[in-house]
């Protein structure tokens, strides 16, 4: 049987506070509370506080208990609250990922209700979240919540660190502009091999190519974005932000050849290209994990990226993404 895991204490913050104010590294802090490593990066990065003022940011033990009471209680209220649940399932079943849904209602305090997105993770694999099936419709379609300490990490695997998406420039978030894309790569069971999809969407319009990979090897899959996006004017293609994947890795192809410059998200952070993320739950309707892509007829592929591409979306004002990058494209030529 696992061990089971427990949260941390105050006075386990408060030692943590006081060794990161003596330099002492992560794997050291983790060696003296008898903890795992995961743990105190965890720690560390949901409880950091930011100002605006350098000087007072930083780790805090009061501050971090805080923040951790404020989450119980929002857990809590979650578990009450009838209509943060509907609106959860409701979202899940149109393939919306926790960190999208924690992330709309965190921005635009629909009806007063909020939960993160690891209380919604928690409802998802709890028992009443089993029994309403709301795993089928997570990324990765899971019955079972891999364990934290199973996941596989990714260091920057040499990633320049201008290009980490820490440096991308404020100005791409602010969606003002087209050029500006983020990818995934869909993956498929196993059984029918390597084969794959790439999703590119456009951050301002939300438009939308489909690339069909026969395998992941970072040639193939960097190489048939370059020639995607290569038959778009050069205004429309800035950069383009990834995961963390080794598919994605050979980042000089873009650079180099088509001056695209690329940005990498924090590990774990696929919130980070939330644009990508949400047109993937769009597309996984139409080809769901267990699809076949080698029977895949190539028209069929492309049936599916112009209904995504002409349905109007109301972040758009109801507007097709086809229609406003088009528009936006014929504007920027006259």
């Amino acid at each position: 049987m696992g061990k089971v895991y427990q949260q941390l204490s105050l006075s386990e913050r408060r030692k943590i506070y006081f060794w990161r104010e003596e330099k002492k590294s992560v794997d050291e802090i983790a060696a003296l509370l008898g903890r795992h490593r995961s743990t105190i990066y965890r720690e560390l990065q949901r409880n950091y506080f930011s100002d605006d003022d350098p000087f007072n940011c930083g780790y805090f033990h009061l501050n971090a208990q805080e923040l951790y009471r404020r989450r119980r209680q929002q857990k809590q209220k979650f578990v009450r609250d009838p209509k943060i649940k509907d609106f959860v399932t409701m979202k899940l079943k149109e393939f919306w990922s926790p960190e999208q849904i924690a992330g709309y209602l965190k921005n635009t305090g629909h009806d007063g209700l909020y939960a993160c997105h690891e209380t919604i993770y928690r409802y998802i694999y709890s028992a009443e979240g089993k029994s309403l099936g709301l795993y089928q419709y997570t990324f990765r379609g899971r019955k079972h919540r891999a364990r934290r300490f199973a996941r596989r990490s990714r260091d920057q695997r040499g990633i320049p660190e201008y290009l980490l998406i820490q440096n991308r420039p404020d100005h791409i978030d602010e969606r003002q502009e087209i050029g500006h894309w983020e990818a995934d790569l869909m993956i498929f069971e196993r059984v029918h091999g390597n084969v794959n999809i790439t999703t590119l969407t456009e951050r301002k319009t939300r438009f939308t190519f489909l690339i069909k990979n026969e395998t992941k090897r970072p040639q193939e899959v960097m190489g048939s974005i370059r020639e995607r996006l290569i038959s778009i004017p050069r205004e429309h293609r800035k950069t383009i932000t990834f995961d963390r994947g080794s598919e994605f890795l050979s980042w000089p192809l873009l650079s180099k050849y088509i001056g695209v410059t690329s940005y990498y998200c924090e590990p774990r952070s696929p919130w980070q290209k939330g644009t990508v993320e949400n047109t993937n739950g769009r597309i996984r309707r139409f080809l769901p994990r267990e699809t076949n892509l080698n029977d895949l007829p190539p028209q069929r592929l492309e049936e599916i990226c112009n209904r995504i591409n002409t349905t109007p979306r109301k972040c758009l004002n109801y507007r097709t993404p086809r229609d406003v990058f088009y528009n936006i494209k014929k504007h920027c030529f006259l």
